[in-house]
C-alpha cells in the first residue's frame, strides 16, 4: 500500500467509524480527490436526496432516457448506444464496491435501491451515488464488525462476502437492467458483460499502484464470483504492466467517427 493512501487511512477513528472510509480514500489515493469525479456524487454519499432517484428505475421509464442520451452524446445507432451507456454505467457503478472490496474487505452493497441517480448535470452521461443508508458488508475481523451501526452487515467470510457482492451488483442490480437493455435492442448479454468484465479488471488495474496484493489474483477473484472470468485475459505490455484484452466489443467502432479501444478484440 502506498504512502497516500497510508496517509489517507491514518485516522483510525474514521476508519473505524466509517463504513466507506476505505473506499473514498483510494479514489483520492487514485484520482487525487473523490470530491470531483464525473458522474459520481461527492465522496460517493447522497445526503440530500431531493432530485434523486434509485437506479432500479433503470429497468423502467428511466432506462430510455439514459440510451437517448448515449445517442446524442456519441451520435451513436440505438445498439452502440446501449452497449456504450451500459459501459460507462457499469465502470463507475462497480468502482467504489472492487475498491471496497480490493482495499479493506467492505463491500457497499450496490442494489438498485442503494443505488441513486439523476440526469440532471449535462457533463456526465449519468450521475450516481449511494444512499445515506447503504449497507456495508464486512467480515467479522473488521473494525466495524463490532460497532453496532446499523448499515454494518457482518459476513461469515470471503466467500460469503463475494457473495453479496454478486447478489448486490449483479442480480439485484445490473441483471434487470441488462434484461430491459435486450429487450429493447439487438445485443448480446456476453457482449454486456464483457463491458462489465473489462470495467472490474480496469478499476482494479488503475488502483494498482495504491493497492496492496496481487492485481492478477483480485481481478480473478472477482470475475469469478460475477461468473465472467471468461470474457477478458490479462495479457503484458512491453514494460510488464498488466493490460486487460477483451474478447466482446463495445462497439464504439461502429461511431461515425469510429474508436477501437485499447485491447478491443476488433484488431486494427
Amino acid at each position: 500500500m502506498t504512502i497516500a493512501l497510508d496517509r489517507a487511512l491514518a485516522d483510525h477513528s474514521a476508519y473505524a467509524t466509517q463504513p466507506l472510509a476505505p473506499v473514498t480514500a483510494t479514489l483520492r489515493a487514485m484520482f487525487g480527490t473523490s470530491t470531483e469525479l464525473p458522474g459520481l456524487a461527492p465522496d460517493l454519499v447522497v445526503r440530500n436526496t431531493t432530485g434523486w432517484i434509485p437506479t432500479a428505475d433503470l429497468a423502467a421509464g428511466s432506462l430510455d432516457t439514459l440510451l437517448a442520451s448515449s445517442g446524442r452524446r456519441w451520435q451513436a445507432q440505438p445498439h452502440a448506444a446501449a452497449a456504450l451507456a451500459w459501459k460507462a454505467y457499469t465502470y463507475w457503478l462497480a468502482l467504489p464496491a472492487v475498491l471496497g472490496w480490493a482495499s479493506a474487505r467492505r463491500v457497499p452493497l450496490l442494489t438498485g435501491t442503494s443505488a441513486l441517480m439523476h440526469f440532471n448535470d449535462p457533463r456526465p452521461l449519468i450521475t450516481l451515488g449511494m444512499h445515506p443508508d447503504i449497507t456495508v458488508a464486512v467480515l467479522p475481523s473488521d473494525t466495524l464488525a463490532g460497532s453496532g451501526l446499523p448499515q454494518v452487515r457482518v459476513v461469515a467470510d470471503e466467500a460469503a462476502l463475494l457473495e453479496e457482492l454478486r447478489r448486490s451488483l449483479l442480480d439485484e442490480h445490473l441483471t434487470p437492467i441488462l434484461d430491459a437493455i435486450h429487450g429493447r435492442v439487438r445485443l448480446g448479454k456476453r457482449t454486456l458483460l464483457g463491458s462489465l468484465a473489462s470495467g472490474v479488471a480496469y478499476a482494479v488495474l488503475r488502483s494498482a499502484d495504491v493497492m496492496a496484493g496481487s492485481s492478477a489474483e483480485n481481478i480473478t477473484t472477482l470475475l469469478t464470483a460475477l461468473d465472467i472470468e471468461d470474457l477478458i485475459e490479462l495479457v503484458p505490455n512491453r514494460t510488464g504492466r498488466l493490460e486487460v484484452q477483451r474478447k466482446t466489443c463495445c462497439l464504439a467502432f461502429t461511431l461515425p467517427k469510429p474508436k477501437v479501444c485499447v485491447g478491443c478484440c476488433i484488431k486494427q
